[in-house]
């Protein structure tokens, strides 16, 4: 048992880390990134929605598939949120 725990603090501390320090993005810009794309695929769905009663798409299908899309980003957003709400108020529980 001994020997396994030794054995993790041989690991090398990772060199790589996310963040504006070395050219990768911050939290906000990522989160803004997927906030866009949310956008994207409501909008996507709403045109396809429109073409369809237009009668300019025929494939119900595909409208289905656009629908569906913004529906599982929209999920996404959402549990993101959650997650983020979550994290606040936990470190807002810490005691300084």
């Amino acid at each position: 048992m001994i020997k396994g725990i030794e054995a993790l603090l041989t690991l090398p501390e990772a060199k790589t880390r996310v963040g504006p320090d070395n050219g990768g993005i911050s939290f906000g810009e990522a989160l803004t990134r997927a906030l866009e794309k949310v956008n994207e695929a409501q909008v996507r769905a709403d045109e396809a929605i429109k073409k369809f009663l237009a009668g300019e798409v025929e494939d119900l299908h595909t409208v289905l598939i656009a629908l569906r899309e913004a529906g599982i980003w929209m999920q996404l957003a959402v549990q993101v949120r959650n997650k983020v709400v979550e994290a606040y108020q936990e470190i807002s529980r810490m005691p300084v």
